[in-house]
């Protein structure tokens, strides 16, 4: 019996190629892209989940007087962990982490430049769980200079050399020497810490014990099993307020995060540096969810068609019913055959997944694989999960073609209904619904990031070239820039401590209006040098800009508009320029010399924050913004790399354009619209190809009544009309039905960023037009191929 199921199945599948193939490739085209979604998913899910339970991320919520809004931070305090360990029995173990970035180490004649170096304490191997190749992770940087490498690392430094014991140096001013106790593997690539070696913290910065108010750090906790979180944090204000300043207490707030919440549960946390691949849950969120749409749209196609030719089978049924089989078997077969599609649109599926995975992989920057061979469960569970998609598709198909009367069909009166009708058309406009919901998203998505990179931020960003720079070449600034500016292919040269598009160091401030008494205050601070403001054009409204010869004229700050305002805001009648001269700054008050215009030196995420520039290059700058003249950059950069070269030979060049670095900073929301606007288009096509299969059926079924009325006098175009009107009406349904949803969602949606486009009745339009210019062209071909057929062919078949 099961021998001729499969049989009847084949052969059925064989007789109507078309509604098959617009099944299984739907059908593909949905299980597709469930499957690269979830893999997604997975592989995000699956950051730092090798490392165990109960590790936490102690985290600061910082709120200075003169802020505008709170501020989450990823960083805490040197001596917060150890006095953790010592007062709350819930702390079990701790680690600080420290970073270096473009650490110089040397062996012998060999020298190589790490992208990433971690100071960390002693704990650190034993709370995450890296895997440490040779050495004991238990022992391997508890002594002060111990330094544990990854193979990677090992390599550069030593080749095929065993580097266990040796010693290698570090310059960054003085000299400091390493032994190498522990080779470790390469950190995974699923790991928010990535490192290329770790040395003992507490050996190179004891000094720093006392240091509370300093946040320059990452702490990590492993807390007893059972912790109450909640609970363990509801302590941290009496701990704060024994070890900070009363004046203190009030600007800080502890919470923690669970280290496998960090990499996608952190969007609102600054000054995040140890989060690699950062990515925000609720995106990933959105794209399963979209994902699951286009899977349900493609089992909607294949109920769609199969009660449309329900009527194709009837005969079939009421034969088979009057020579003895029953309901089940027969829901038993017709379920077989949907079940047997799902397993060819699976085949199609896992082709069309290894063929997107490159261009998934290339847009998201990660490194997924469809571990079909490597882990045979995932296979298991596709297959199941494919088996349970035919069934959920194919099981109201089957309850109904199972209840036909043997005795009506095989008299040929079946009758399909008006309720199955009015069900398909409620199909087709879910189908389209969501189509139209996910079209209208795309659009204000891609509509918001064209926004974002070509809003003027209030600074120039074109043809701005930034070289970082550490404590060693950043001595030598002066005479890099003095060699770069003798060149006509230079226009200027500037540097800074921090690069726009980043977010800025916060720091508190004193300032005094007049007589009034001294206020302390907390602001976003941008130190450079004195010809930043020029370089990037950004403008004094009032007062000057930094002067050329600061001999006598002690310290000068230039403070935005915003800044300016809360200033002034115990003076509101006051106007701006009465800050010119006043006493504002850091340690040593120096005085107000200019108010820049608001500029977005952040992402357009946020609203301008209350921002300090001064002009203090003695603290040590570390990025130099190079501005090149436009038609020879080629040239330009050959320049400054042999500049660089000439006075800096033992250090690497490297750069990057601001407007690059600008991309990456709305780089996850680019990733966003392309996968909702790919989606989107995968919806579209789906529910097109549905629209397809309908309007070839509609067709065939009149294909009489479409020849009497030829005969009668009926043209080409009323034909054409007479069999889209209904599936046109279908859609205009659709666009009313999601214009609502898809409004309120993208105002949700736009909530998220300070600067924002407006949404508009005309993108609505425009989408309304283009999805019914979509569904006309599908269906038109069934048309115009059934209006213009001979009508003598379809009548004398009687």
């Amino acid at each position: 019996m099961i021998k001729n199921y499969f049989k009847t199945a084949w052969r059925n599948l064989w007789k109507n190629k078309v509604s098959s193939t617009i099944n299984i490739v739907g059908l593909a085209i949905g299980m597709a892209a469930c499957i690269v979604i979830l893999l997604f998913v997975s592989y995000e899910r699956s950051f730092d989940n090798f490392h165990g339970e109960n590790i936490v991320r102690l985290n600061e919520v910082q709120k200075f007087p003169g802020m505008a809004a709170s501020q989450k931070v990823g960083l805490s305090m040197f001596p917060m962990a150890p006095a953790l360990k010592s007062e709350y029995p819930e702390v079990k173990s701790y680690t600080r982490v420290k970073w270096d970035r473009k650490y110089q180490m040397t062996y012998g004649e060999k020298k190589v430049f790490l992208s990433q170096v971690f100071a960390v304490d002693s704990a650190f191997l034993k709370i995450f769980k890296f895997n440490v190749i040779k050495g004991d992770a238990q022992s391997a940087i508890e002594k002060p200079n111990s330094i544990a490498i990854t193979q990677e690392t090992a390599e550069k430094l030593f080749g095929n050399e065993d580097p266990i014991g040796k010693v290698i140096n570090h310059y960054g001013g003085d000299t400091v020497q390493f032994t190498v106790t522990a080779i470790m593997a390469n950190s995974p690539k699923n790991s928010q810490l990535q490192f290329d070696a770790l040395y003992s913290l507490p050996g190179i910065h004891q000094k720093w014990m006392d240091n509370w108010g300093g946040n320059w750090l990452n702490t990590y906790l492993k807390l007893a099993p059972g912790t109450d979180l909640k609970a363990f944090e509801a302590k941290m204000p009496a701990f704060l307020k024994k070890h900070l300043k009363p004046e203190q207490t009030a600007f800080y707030q502890l919470f923690y995060l669970p280290l496998k919440d960090v990499h996608a549960n952190s969007t609102e946390i600054g000054l995040d540096y140890l989060n690699y691949q950062k990515f925000d849950q609720k995106s990933t969120n959105l794209f399963a969810i979209i994902a699951f749409i286009v899977l349900i749209i493609a089992c909607v196609n294949f109920m769609n068609l199969s009660t449309a030719r329900s009527a194709d089978r009837a005969k079939e049924v009421g034969i088979r019913k009057s020579i003895g089989a029953n309901r089940p078997q027969l829901a038993f077969q017709f379920l077989g055959e949907t079940v047997l599609l799902s397993l060819l649109a699976l085949i199609l599926a896992l082709v069309l997944v290894t063929v997107a995975l490159p261009y998934v992989n290339n847009l998201s920057l990660r490194d997924i694989s469809l571990p079909v061979f490597t882990k045979p469960l995932f296979l298991v569970v596709i297959v199941l999960s494919t088996i349970l998609v035919g069934f959920i598709s194919g099981i109201y198909p089957a309850l109904f073609l199972s209840s036909f009367q043997p005795v009506k069909v095989l008299k040929g009166s079946v009758e399909t209904g008006k309720n199955k009708g009015t069900l398909r058309n409620i199909l087709v406009v879910g189908q389209f619904t969501s189509a139209v919901f996910l079209m209208i998203a795309t659009v204000f998505v891609v509509e918001q990031l064209n926004f974002m990179q070509k809003k003027d931020p209030g600074f120039t960003r074109e043809q701005v070239v930034t070289v970082p720079m550490d404590r060693i070449s950043g001595k030598k600034y002066e005479l890099f820039k003095q060699r770069l500016l003798g060149n006509t292919l230079i226009a200027g040269v500037t540097a800074s401590q921090d690069q726009l598009g980043s977010h800025l160091d916060q720091s508190g401030a004193t300032f005094q209006y007049k007589n009034d008494p001294k206020r302390e205050l907390g602001v976003t601070q941008l130190i450079v040098d004195n010809d930043y403001l020029r370089l990037y054009n950004i403008k004094i409204i009032e007062g000057k800009d930094f002067s050329k010869d600061k001999s006598g004229n002690g310290r000068e700050y230039i403070i935005n508009e915003s800044m300016a305002h809360e200033l002034l805001r115990d003076h509101p009648k006051a106007g701006i320029s009465t800050l010119i001269g006043q006493h504002f700054g850091f340690d040593s008050l120096g005085v107000i010399t200019g108010i820049a215009k608001n500029f977005n030196f952040n992402s357009l995420h946020y609203k301008v924050e209350n921002l300090l520039i001064a002009n203090q290059s003695d603290w040590g700058l570390t990025i130099a913004s190079i501005k090149i003249k436009p038609g020879q950059s080629q040239e330009a950069l050959d320049f400054i790399k042999a500049t660089w070269k000439s006075l800096n030979p033992d250090y690497p060049f490297e750069y990057q354009f601001l407007d690059d670095h600008f991309a990456e900073v709305y780089r996850t929301d680019n990733q966003v619209s392309k996968i909702v606007g790919i989606l989107a288009g995968l919806a579209i096509l789906i529910s097109c190809l549905g629209l397809f299969g309908l309007a070839s059926f509609s067709a065939e079924k009149r294909v009489k009544e479409i020849g009497v009325r030829k005969v009668l006098g009926a043209s080409v175009q009323n034909i054409v009309l007479l069999l889209s009107g209904h599936f046109i009406k279908l859609v205009l349904i659709s666009n009313l039905i999601a214009w609502p949803l898809a409004w309120y969602a993208m105002d949700l949606w736009l909530q998220d960023f300070a600067f924002h486009i407006n949404i508009t009745w005309g993108t609505f339009v425009f989408v309304a037009l283009i999805s019914v210019i979509i569904a006309l062209a599908t269906i038109s071909f069934q048309s115009i191929k059934a209006a213009i057929a001979n009508p003598v062919k379809s009548l004398r078949s009687e």
